[in-house]
């Protein structure tokens, strides 16, 4: 989705200093969150890809990801929630964050001032800079196939 179709380290080419008109960053976020969609899209159409908040994505942060991934994509451990692989850097990184193959990775102590009990999946109190990634299949899955896939990949 960030990459659109492109080869280069940056969808609009391989260029940082271009990355002002595509993302807020650390040197024009003034440290915070900015409102979606004011800076320009990928090719895609898709806002925000670079830059504002990171994205919590679904792949397990794979430390050598790219030598062993082969066809498989996304990477997916069963019942192993950390680390998930976080992508698209923030309005707290660097430019060399912001590329499209850039990859963090996301930690329990992101999730340990979390209200609710149990614990949610996707409550990131201690990662103000991060959010996450939606997918949505090309063809709506069942509630039996859904089911089946949080239950394999996600446990409980």
């Amino acid at each position: 989705a960030c990459r659109a179709g492109t080869k280069t380290a940056y969808f609009f080419g391989n260029d940082g200093k271009l990355l002002p008109q595509y993302g807020w960053f650390l040197a024009n976020s003034k440290n915070k969150y900015q409102k979606v969609g004011t800076k320009k899209p990928n090719p895609w159409g898709l806002y925000d890809m670079l830059g504002n908040v990171s994205e919590w994505v679904l792949d397990q942060y794979v430390p050598n990801y790219f030598d062993s991934i082969g066809s498989i994509d996304p990477v997916i451990t069963p019942s192993s929630r950390y680390p998930k692989s976080i992508r698209g850097g923030s309005y707290l990184d660097n430019p060399i964050t912001m590329r499209c193959a850039a990859r963090s990775y996301s930690e329990p102590q992101l999730n340990k001032r979390d209200p609710q009990m149990p614990k949610s999946r996707w409550w990131l109190t201690d990662g103000m800079n991060i959010g996450f990634r939606m997918v949505r299949p090309l063809k709506q899955p069942t509630k039996t196939e859904a089911d089946a896939f949080y239950a394999k990949y996600l446990g409980n």
